[in-house]
């Protein structure tokens, strides 16, 4: 089975706690603080195995938790950090955020990595907050929590040049003649219902991917047929091998046909109109297919017309080549607009280091902030210390003058992530 798209949960480590100590030694009797820091939890990576071809895996398992790091130990010795959890996925593999449908990754190269989920840091042993002020800090933190994500895994076929057509126009036939692929073929629909690669190779020690793509339908773009499933592969094709049966063996019309499929790249992705194609005059063997062939040549203009037959391999050797020559265009092409990308430098600066906003769920204050939520989850309130320690980030962040402007009292319930507290003047 072929499978394409997936949906999983991936849950990065959380950092280890910080721990609180102190020194006890003989005669040391007022020891410092000696808490060691916790370790960093270990990231989801996903890297490109060469070996994989689907997305089947996925579908049976969902979900996918890195480890935790080590607390803190005594006498400053840190927890240590968790390995990172690899998943290994199939090149041509996109990945998403199922929420938002962000790009997070498009992995192609054989050993590409991408951090999907990032570990939360360890927390900091109460060495750490030593002052002047304060020589022996009763307070650690706690690690932070690993970022969990829900992502959508889309399988889109590298392939150098896609066959695309209607159903029954040759395709699986053209593929079998000119590689070793073997794809099932028969005289009936959507014979060809998961795609398939093959290497063409040439005698002048040149090679390039071809792709037998599921057929095509009108409405494809919206959907109907196999739609999407197909439309997503043909956005990685360099270029598009349009095959038409000339012959119209099931009366229909080559013209029309180009023109339909045409339409329903167009309506999915404008850009993929824009890509170099050939077209490809199939069934030269069979009566009528001249004909058809002059016709179409006198209406269907700009564009390339190979006539061949898949069956007697007439033409498709010239046809190889063309492609080839194509392929090493767009090489060309594409190596110069990497070259003048590198030059371009663009700064961003950076944004406020902490943003919240404030609103009402009845009779409580609610603050909504990522930052401070994440320091909520760090955060031991059994420690006075640390209780301390958030209320003056609160201050200083704005928090508490942005209650008192929204109206909040002495003794009102203020919710900050999964926390409430009283708001105390």
């Amino acid at each position: 089975m072929f499978v394409d798209v997936a949906k999983i949960e991936v849950k990065a480590g959380d950092g280890g706690n910080g721990m609180v100590a102190y020194r006890r030694e003989k005669y040391v009797p007022m020891g410092g603080p000696a808490g060691g820091d916790g370790g960093r939890g270990g990231d989801v990576v996903f890297i490109v195995d060469p070996g994989l071809r689907t997305l089947m895996d996925f579908r049976y398992q969902r979900h996918f938790r890195a480890k935790a790091g080590e607390n803190g130990r005594p006498k400053n010795q840190h927890g240590a950090n968790a390995e990172d959890l690899l998943v290994k996925v199939p090149p041509g593999t996109v990945v998403r955020d199922a929420q938002t449908q962000d790009l997070i990754a498009d992995l192609t190269e054989i050993g590409q990595r991408a951090v999907i989920a990032k570990g939360g840091r360890g927390g900091r042993g109460n060495v750490r907050f030593a002052t002047a002020k304060n020589k022996a800090p009763d307070m650690a933190e706690r690690g932070e929590p690993g970022e969990v994500k829900e992502v959508l895994l889309e399988l889109r076929l590298i392939a150098d040049a896609g066959l695309v057509g209607f159903p029954s126009v040759g395709k699986s036939t053209l593929l079998s003649v000119v590689s070793a692929a073997r794809p099932k073929i028969a005289s009936y629909h959507f014979t060809t219902l998961s795609p398939h690669l093959g290497v063409v190779s040439l005698g002048d020690e040149r090679s390039f991917v071809l792709a037998d793509l599921p057929g095509l339908i009108e409405g494809a773009h919206e959907g109907q047929g196999l739609g999407h499933e197909f439309l997503r592969h043909v956005e990685r094709t360099k270029v598009l091998v349009h095959v038409v049966d000339m012959a119209a063996t099931e009366d229909r019309d080559p013209v029309s046909d180009y023109y339909a499929i045409l339409h329903e790249l167009k309506e999915y992705n404008p850009l993929l109109v824009e890509r170099k194609q050939v077209v490809v005059a199939n069934k030269m063997d069979l009566p009528g297919a001249q004909e058809h062939l002059v016709l179409f040549q006198q209406k269907v203009k700009d564009v390339e017309i190979y006539p061949i037959s898949a069956i007697t391999r007439d033409g498709i050797d010239v046809l190889m080549h063309r492609i080839a020559e194509l392929l090493d265009q767009i090489q060309v092409e594409e190596s110069n607009k990497m070259d003048f990308a590198e030059a371009e430098v663009v700064y961003r600066a950076r944004g406020p280091r902490l943003t919240f906003t404030i609103d009402r769920d009845g009779n409580v204050f609610v603050v909504e902030s990522a930052e401070l939520d994440k320091l909520v989850a760090m955060t031991n309130f059994d420690q006075y210390d640390a209780v301390k320690r958030f209320q003056t980030i609160l201050r200083r962040s704005g928090v508490d003058d942005a209650l008192r402007a929204a109206g909040a009292k002495d003794g009102d319930v203020i919710r900050v992530g999964d926390m409430e507290f009283d708001f105390v003047e």
